[in-house]
């Protein structure tokens, strides 16, 4: 069975994939009302979360939901 995610990756991949949603103009979409708030249940994060994951990282989110995936950020201690 795969790893655990930790809070950190998953609020990471909340946040891309709502980012290259954003960066299209398409968070109005169809597509987007029905999959961000599964993603969010299954995930068990909340879109608050995902806002301030964006806020604090922004050039790494951005950067992923264009395309370059980079690591998400260490863990803050």
């Amino acid at each position: 069975m795969g790893k655990a995610k930790g809070l950190k990756d998953k609020l990471f991949g909340a946040a891309v994939l709502k980012m290259s949603f954003r960066l299209r103009g398409d968070e109005d979409s169809p597509a987007f009302q029905v999959v961000y708030p599964g993603v969010l249940r299954d995930l068990e994060l909340q879109d608050a979360a995902v806002e301030q994951y964006i806020v604090e990282h922004r050039d790494a989110v951005e950067k992923a939901a264009r395309g370059s995936n980079p690591p998400p950020p260490p863990a803050s201690r």
